[in-house]
């Protein structure tokens, strides 16, 4: 029985994990993609950007701050129309990946924006000079110097939506977190909490590592 036990939990954990996999990868290639362009604008923009424009930054801005305030299992439920309309359907794996990535696209926009207009003036400057295009200015100075903070802002997202997707668990979406509340907090199945616990520890210490690693060498 304690074989049949283990081989069952071993095999639940295993799905559950490739399922926080595939929810915070997509999730997180998604909101970045979708989120640069906000953050490009708010950039641009900004009072101190190329093309200042107060209304288009203020309005903007406020629309971020807005969706970033949401709290997740709210706009979790808000967005099931949504979520069927793209998917087909409003629970599972998929599906929890389109609530994912809109409370995640708030966040990493403005992180983006951060690390954009932190790019020192003078480089800005000193590629004005030669004649620079906006848009060579824009991807290569604003971006190639902002690389390595974007990178550190992509790893926070990462470790934020490692703790989202347990709660995607309330739409069907599965996930270690899910496993963790379903069978070890509700079920009283503490092998199966303190399992899915240090899992979670390890993979967003892993995931550290590995963004600390990228930034030391692309500094």
């Amino acid at each position: 029985m304690g074989i049949i036990s283990n081989a069952s939990m071993t095999s639940v954990i295993l799905k559950a994990l490739w399922q926080t996999l595939y929810m915070v990868f997509w999730s997180t290639l998604f909101s970045v993609i979708i989120g640069f362009i906000p953050a490009v604008v708010l950039t641009l923009t900004a009072p101190d950007g190329l093309h200042p424009q107060k209304a288009v930054y203020e309005v903007l801005s406020f629309l971020i701050n807005v969706f970033r305030s949401f709290p997740f299992i709210i706009l979790l439920v808000l967005v099931i129309p949504f979520t069927r309309l793209v998917v087909g359907k409003a629970i599972g794996t998929t599906a929890s990946i389109v609530p994912l990535t809109l409370s995640a696209i708030p966040f990493i926009a403005r992180i983006m924006e951060n690390a954009l207009r932190e790019t020192n003036h003078g480089v800005i400057e000193a590629a004005k000079s030669f004649g620079a295009s906006d848009i060579q200015i824009l991807f290569r100075v604003y971006v190639k110097e902002s690389v390595p903070r974007m990178l550190n802002g992509v790893i926070l997202l990462i470790i934020s939506l490692v703790g989202y997707s347990a709660m995607a668990g309330t739409v069907g979406g599965g996930g270690i977190g899910d496993i963790a509340i379903r069978f070890g907090y509700q079920q009283y199945k503490t092998d199966y909490l303190v399992v899915c616990s240090l899992i979670l520890i390890v993979f967003v210490q892993i995931i550290q590592m590995i963004g600390n690693f990228l930034y030391k060498k692309l500094s």
